[in-house]
Formats: structure tokens, C-alpha cells, sequence
């Protein structure tokens, strides 16, 4: 039996599994390890053990609590809450400014968190509800949220990215400064079509009446604004103290999640409760992240065994005699084709040890691939049929928001996300400029 055969055949099951609820990691450990039993008998169930040990051996991934926990900490004491405040104040009087300050929000809540789960979650329960009682096309504010949301896997300090580094053997600093231009660039594309479309047609998005504008003061501006700033302070410590090297990747994510618990106490919201709520979701977060990889390593494992990495060079390239950029683009529509399936730590722990070797090979820079893989995962997420933040935001949403509603909500987010990678294929300084100035200084 063929290597080719094994591999799809693990694959074609692990879809039919996933297509009947069971939880994604179960299914990954399953299809895993049965396979490896079938393949090599009884010795090689020790297969998933030593995945265990492998994720043990991963230090930087005691960063990952830490990053979730400060974004549950952000949004259970309501300092998330004063960040969408400080941007209904400030942008509230043009149309669509709060879809525009919702962006904003969600720009600043992925520079804490590094996922986008957070993100989703504050979106869905601060920002929905009062872009609907404002009068907000519900169609267009539920696809701004999801796409919103979704830069959390891009911008620093992006826990997707500290997993990539860690099997591609990549600098995290560098993938990191890597993600921010076309995090930011991603941000001003939707920011610019929320702005046009709500222009055209001020409906979608009502401006705050003259009435409401009459009564926010000067002063409650300048305050807001100074409780918005507190979250760029937090990121801007954090990461200055990593990047002079005064802290470590770890160290600096513990400062981080230090800093904000130190917010909500100077901001006086920092509670038994919210203390409580924060350490549960985080730990269900990190529970589930940390299953996921070592599901996906013992997967992975039998594909090393097999020679899959050999198997899809010779494919690709000798058999089919592919030219290493339409090798990238398949690459790259697989990842969207898995990402409608797995989560985005799941097929990065699958499939990157297979294609960063061929990436590498053909000439490619890894950090600039990091970045491609990371934008289609954001893809991924809002391409239904079974888009992550797709079924996140219909968990989250109220009921006279449908799944078709959400469908609808996400089509021009997603050709929008599609010319940022175009964009990103064609001009790859756009992703490799700060990374490249940083290591030459």
C-alpha cells in the first residue's frame, strides 16, 4: 500500500469524523493513532506518549495562558468595555463610525490576546448589541466582527505565529514584526470599505444624532481617551522590554498578563469574580489549544513515518513538474480547503512540517510564508460552510441574526481578505520590511 494511499485515506477519514460533531481533537488523536496500529502493530501506540513529551519540550508555549489570560482579563473587568467607549465618542459622529471604531477595537484587542477568540467574544457581546440598538445594518456589522476578529492570529503577539516558529525554526520576534504591516494594512482595507459603503449609503451605518454629540463633553473625551490608551501602554511595554532583551518571549507574555491585572485593580474593577471568570475561560482555551497539538503531533508523526514529506516533493515536483509558484498557490488553497474543517493550530501542526521543507527548498523565505499561511487561516475562518468564527459568531449572535444572515454578513470581507493576499504574494517587503530592519540594526 502506497504512501499516497495512507495519506489520503487518513485524511478522507478524519473529514468523515469531523463531519459528525466529535471534537476536533479527538478525531485528529484517533485517525492518529489507529492508523499508526494498523501501520506498525502494537509498538507503535507509545506514539502519541512521545507527542506528549514533544509538546512538554516546547517552552514558548507556556506563552499561550498568558496572552489568552490577558485578553479574558481585558474584557471581563470592562476595560474592553472603555476601549469601544472611547471610539463611539470619538468616531460616533460620521457614518459608520462606530463599524470603524469596532476595527479599532479589534486592532487593539488582538495587540493583548493573540487569538481570535477573545476578540470574537467582545465583538459579539460589547459591540453587537449597541451597533443594533444604534440602527446598524445587521448583516454589515456581523461580517465587520468576524473579520475583525480574526486579525487576532496576524498581529503580535499572535499565538499562531509563536507555534509557527516553533516548527519551522523561526525567530518568534521575526514573524511577529513580520504580521504587523500586513495586520495594519488588513485593518486600513476594512476601514476604508466600511467608510466608502457607509457614505454611499448612510443607512447601514447612522452617525450619532447632533443631539447625542451636543452631550459628550471635552472632558469625558480626554478621559476616555486616556482608559483607551491603556492597553497600547501594556502592549508597548510588553513588547519594548522583549525586543531590547530584557525580557525573554515567556517573561514577556507573564509582564503582560501582569500589566493588565494591575489595570483593572488601578481602574478598580478587578473583582473575586472576574478574577475567577478570567482563570476558567482561560484555562478552557488553553485546555483545548494544548489538545489539539498533541492530537495533531501524533497525526504528524505517522506522516513522518510514511515518508509523506519525500512522498509530496516527488509529486509535485517530478512527477507533475509544478514551478515552485503554483506549488505555493496549491499550498495555499489547501490551507483554505483544511481551514473550512481543522482549526488553524491543528492544520499548522499537520501540514507545516510538510510543506516548510518544500518551501524552503524552492527559495521561498519561511517568515513570508508564515505570514501567507497565517492570512489564509484568517480566510478559512469565515469561509463557510464550516468557517471557525462562522460558528462562533452564530453561538454568540441573538436570535434574529440567522446562518444565512452571517453567510451574507462575510462575502465582502472575504474578497477583501483575498486581495490583501494577493497583495502580500506580489509584494512581499510588505510582510519582510520590518523584519529585515530589525536584523540589520
Amino acid at each position: 500500500m502506497s504512501s499516497e494511499f495512507i495519506s489520503v485515506f487518513m485524511f478522507a477519514t478524519m473529514m468523515v469524523l469531523l463531519m459528525t460533531g466529535q471534537r476536533v481533537f479527538g478525531v485528529i488523536g484517533f485517525v492518529g493513532t489507529a492508523a499508526a496500529l494498523l501501520l506498525w502493530g502494537e509498538g507503535s501506540f507509545e506514539m502519541p506518549f512521545n507527542a506528549s513529551f514533544q509538546v512538554l519540550n516546547w517552552y514558548p508555549l507556556i506563552t499561550v495562558p498568558f496572552f489568552i489570560f490577558m485578553g479574558y482579563m481585558m474584557s471581563e473587568s470592562g476595560i474592553a468595555s472603555n476601549l469601544y467607549r472611547m471610539f463611539h465618542v470619538w468616531f460616533g459622529s460620521i457614518s459608520g463610525g462606530l463599524a470603524l471604531g469596532t476595527i479599532g477595537l479589534m486592532v487593539l484587542i488582538s495587540c493583548i490576546n493573540g487569538l481570535s477568540v477573545a476578540g470574537m467574544a467582545i465583538g459579539a457581546t460589547i459591540a453587537l448589541p449597541e451597533l443594533r440598538r444604534r440602527g446598524y445594518d445587521k448583516v454589515m456589522v456581523t461580517g465587520v466582527i468576524q473579520a475583525g476578529s480574526s486579525l487576532g492570529i496576524l498581529i503580535p503577539p499572535s499565538v499562531v505565529l509563536v507555534l509557527y516558529a516553533m516548527i519551522a525554526r523561526q525567530p518568534v520576534l521575526q514573524l511577529w514584526l513580520a504580521g504587523v504591516l500586513p495586520g495594519l494594512m488588513m485593518a486600513t482595507i476594512f476601514a476604508v470599505y466600511i467608510y466608502v459603503r457607509c457614505r454611499l449609503n448612510p443607512a447601514l451605518g447612522p452617525a450619532l444624532s447632533e443631539e447625542e454629540r451636543s452631550k459628550i463633553t471635552w472632558g469625558e473625551k480626554i478621559s476616555l481617551l486616556r482608559e483607551g490608551i491603556i492597553p497600547l501602554v501594556i502592549f508597548g511595554l510588553m513588547m519594548g522590554m522583549f525586543l531590547t532583551g530584557v525580557t525573554s518571549l515567556v517573561e514577556s507574555s507573564a509582564v503582560g498578563a501582569l500589566l493588565t491585572i494591575l489595570a483593572a485593580i488601578i481602574e478598580r474593577k478587578l473583582t473575586w469574580q472576574v478574577m475567577e471568570n478570567s482563570l476558567r475561560n482561560t484555562l478552557l482555551v488553553t485546555c483545548m489549544f494544548m489538545w489539539i497539538i498533541l492530537a495533531a503531533l501524533c497525526f504528524s508523526a505517522v506522516y513522518d513515518g510514511l515518508g509523506a514529506v519525500r512522498s509530496i516533493e516527488n509529486l509535485l515536483v517530478k512527477t507533475w513538474e509544478f514551478d515552485p509558484w503554483t506549488i505555493l498557490i496549491l499550498m495555499l488553497i489547501s490551507f483554505i480547503f483544511l481551514g473550512a474543517f481543522l482549526d488553524d493550530t491543528a492544520m499548522l501542526v499537520i501540514v507545516a512540517p510538510l510543506y516548510i521543507p518544500l518551501v524552503i527548498k524552492m527559495g521561498f523565505n519561511p517568515i513570508w510564508f508564515g505570514i501567507l499561511y497565517t492570512v489564509t487561516c484568517q480566510i478559512a475562518y469565515i469561509t463557510p460552510p464550516f468557517g471557525y468564527n462562522l460558528f462562533l459568531m452564530r453561538a454568540m449572535a441573538p436570535p434574529d441574526i440567522t446562518l444565512m444572515d452571517i453567510y451574507r454578513s462575510i462575502v465582502p470581507f472575504f474578497f477583501l481578505m483575498v486581495i490583501s493576499l494577493i497583495l502580500l504574494i506580489a509584494f512581499p517587503q510588505i510582510s519582510l520590511w520590518l523584519p529585515q530592519q530589525y536584523v540589520g540594526k
